[in-house]
This record gives structure tokens, sequence and C-alpha cells, in this order.
């Protein structure tokens, strides 16, 4: 166990609408937050990228021009910054992705470890939303790692249920990626793992040794004992406006450095340190 914690900051989400909620979109907006996320202790930065065109920012793109006047204005901005970037897509047609991940090789990028039912209901017990799968099989699992591995990327995985988190030890087994897993438990979403601290040590004993994790909360107020529960067993914690708008206190956060704040003031509080970005590096296995 390290005796320090690494934080990171979720900038932006796949689907939150800029119009309504104050997430990033531009290159200068993603900058910026991430600039404010750095300043208050994360060391990475989670990224998706959004459309700048008509009706932007709401929804996703893989334009290799746009990915990469994002990440050029985040790295011109913080250098020491890690990126971990997003790979998510439904469906079988991984191209964009997979086109970012050989031209930008990031640090670190996300892999979704297995399916899920994405499902939420409103308070009447109707659909938020169609019921849909975010389907990760083995082979697309497989497909990314192998890209992954080519460009010298560290797989981070993300575990929506118990049996996911499983998962990744017979991946590991099975000789689909190299090194320690990185392990990020999804917990919160209506139909995946749920956001209580008491299960979390049940999930650590099912990961392999060696594995690095982190806790990736969805929620409210309710997600902040998950958090300190994380740091006190000495993993790695993730905040930003991808996973939540509020505050330990219930109130609205205004930007990604409020969030951030909230959660190195947990990691004190706890009585670890926060990693900076070479100790974040040497900790998690990352090449500089």
């Amino acid at each position: 166990m390290s005796a320090k914690t690494v934080i990171t900051c979720a900038l932006t989400g796949l689907l939150t609408d800029p119009a309504v909620h104050n997430v990033p979109v531009t290159p200068e907006e993603m900058a910026d937050h991430a600039e404010q996320a750095f300043n208050a202790g994360a060391t990475i930065v989670h990224c998706h990228f959004r459309n700048q065109g008509e009706g932007m920012g709401h929804l996703p793109t893989w334009d290799l021009d746009t990915v990469g006047d994002i990440l050029g204005a985040i790295k011109d901005r913080v250098p020491e910054i890690i990126i971990c970037m997003s790979t998510g897509v439904m469906g079988p047609d991984i191209s964009g992705p997979v086109a970012c991940l050989e031209k930008f090789k990031p640090e670190m990028a996300a892999c979704n470890a297995g399916s899920l039912n994405y499902l939420k209901l409103r308070s009447s017990g109707a659909w938020a939303w169609p019921p849909v799968l975010f389907d990760n099989p083995v082979e697309k699992v497989k497909q990314f790692l192998d890209v992954m591995t080519a460009n010298g990327v560290v797989p981070e995985f993300e575990c929506f249920d118990s049996g996911i988190v499983r998962s990744v030890g017979l991946f590991k087994r099975n000789g689909m990626f190299e090194g320690d897993p990185h392990i990020s438990c999804v917990m919160g979403v209506a139909s995946g793992m749920p956001a209580k601290p008491e299960w979390l040590p049940l999930l650590v004993e099912e990961m392999i040794e060696g594995t690095h994790y982190q806790v990736i909360a969805v929620g409210r107020k309710e997600i902040w004992d998950l958090h300190r529960k994380c740091v006190e067993l000495g993993g790695n914690v993730r905040t930003g406006l991808e996973d939540t708008f509020y505050l330990p206190n219930g109130e609205k956060a205004k930007d990604n450095g409020e969030l951030v704040e909230a959660l190195a003031d947990i990691v004190r509080e706890v009585g670890r340190e926060i990693a900076g970005p070479a100790e974040a590096r040497e900790i998690l296995g990352l090449r500089e």
C-alpha cells in the first residue's frame, strides 16, 4: 500500500448538457478545469471529448483534430498532468477511440471491462431513458487491450459490478494485458454496484495481488463516505463533474476545482498525503 493517495478528476461526462451544468467543452475550458483540478491536488484528468460544432458540447466526438486540440490545450497549461483518455463506445465499432489511442498515446486509458444494462428510473417508475446495454464482451475488451499494449498505454479497468472486478483477474491470468491491474470500482449507477462503503472491502478482497484501485462514486452527498472508506483502505480516489455535481455539504459545486478540493480535504482528514505527478507515476507504474 502506498503512503500517498492519487487523485483523479473526471472533467466532463459523456452527455451532460453544458447549457444546464457547468461542464467544460472547448479546449480552453478543458484546460481551465484541468488546471483547477491540478492546483487542488489532482494529478490525473480523465477526458471525454465533446463536439465543437452546432449544438456544441452535448454529444461525444472522436474527431482527431478536436481531440488533439483539447489534449494539447491541457498539456500546454499543465505539462505535468497525467491524461487518462476515455474509450467507451456502444457496439462493435471501436475505430474512433482506437484512432485516438494510436495517434495521441496517452499514459492511461479507460478500458470498460464488462457489460452492463444501463438503467435508471424516474420517481414515477418510468425509465429515465430507454434501457440500453453498454456492451463490452471479451473480444471487444481484448481489441482495446491489444491497441493499448502496442502503444504503451496503461489500461484503467472500469468495473460496474462485482463480477467485472473478478473478470480483470481472469484477463490477467489469460495474458490479455501486461503489468499490475488498475481497477476503477464504478459505484452508484442504479443498475450497478451501489455507492455503499461496506461493499468496498469485499471488492478489494476479490482483486488479485498488486492491483491498484480507485473508486468512481456516482451520486450526491452520499458518495463522500465511500471516498473516505477508499482512502482509509489505501486506495485512490476520483471525483469531477462527470461523477457528481454535489459537495459533501449537499451544495452544488461550481466547478471541478471545488470537487477536488473537497476530496483532497478528505484524504488529509484520513491522515494520508496527496501524491504529486512524479509520485503518482511511480505509484501507478506509468511511463515518464
